[in-house]
């Protein structure tokens, strides 16, 4: 386990990346014998310093949902991350790529509660029960290492390389639809570029949710009402360049769209 002076100074490094632009060294190389839980509490340092700058925690993020993800990493566990009020943009967003770094995207299910949810021993049904609704989003992933050769404490120390969000307009009860099965398409200036579907994501985005909440909370984290959860990607990465229109349809929910602009920053 490393110590709190080396957890202080990755994190710091992670935040002074992320606000200037200029890739960090990635933990694996530096501290290769760092797991997991160091990793964590980089990223809670990291998260600390976005805090102390103004920013606010709106929810949660889900990652490495994807088998082949997981394979590539060699880890066989989602992770998570935090998302903030400064990372969150609305449906029809413009996004400016000079604010990014390596950016990537994955279309996903957002879930918005309304009530707590408080693991361990959450079901299926107690997240369908505490949700209010579920709308299409957009996560853009990004990373502030050198480039996307990373390994398992590289991504959950970063954030779980969370760079931004897009929130759909679109709300759906999640009663209403089998979420394991709602296909998703994924538009590229006018062509579909990826299908997927719920299933893609633990089984279920809504098992997805329920694993998050049971994670957080025997490290005595609950899921607050009115949080959002970005319950994982269900299609392959795509990249992303100036000009570019993406809209991601549910099918039953509805469809998200947004464009970028610009030129990423690495």
């Amino acid at each position: 386990m490393l110590d709190s002076t080396k957890i202080e100074s990755l994190g710091d490094a992670l935040y002074d990346a992320l606000r200037s632009g200029r890739p960090t060294q990635k933990i694996s190389a530096l501290e290769p014998e760092s797991d997991i839980e160091d990793a964590y509490r980089i990223q809670l340092r990291m998260l600390e310093r976005r805090l102390e700058a103004g920013d606010a925690v709106v929810g949660k993020k889900i990652g490495l949902t994807s088998r082949a993800i997981q394979d590539a990493l060699g880890v066989y566990q989602p992770d998570f991350g935090q998302v903030t009020k400064r990372m969150l943009f609305e449906d029809g967003a413009t996004i400016d790529l000079s604010k990014l770094m390596q950016p990537r995207l994955e279309g996903e299910l957002a879930f918005r509660l309304k009530e707590d949810l408080i693991g361990p021993g959450v079901t299926v049904s107690d997240v369908i029960r505490a949700t209010d609704y579920v709308t299409p989003c957009f996560e853009i992933v990004d990373t502030r290492f050198e480039d996307w050769q990373i390994k398992i404490q590289d991504t959950v120390a970063d954030n779980a390389s969370c760079g931004v969000f897009v929130l759909g307009e679109a709300k759906a009860d999640p009663r209403d639809l089998d979420l394991s099965l709602a296909g998703m398409v994924i538009e590229k200036n006018g062509e579909v570029v990826a299908t997927g579907a719920g299933a893609a994501v633990q089984g279920s985005p809504v098992m997805a949710v329920a694993w998050l909440a049971n994670t957080l909370g025997r490290l005595g984290i609950p899921l607050k009402a009115g949080e959002i959860i970005l319950s994982g990607a269900q299609a392959p990465l795509l990249a992303v360049t100036d000009g570019d229109h993406f809209t991601c349809e549910i099918a039953g929910i509805g469809a998200c769209e947004m464009r970028f602009a610009g030129r990423a920053m690495v």
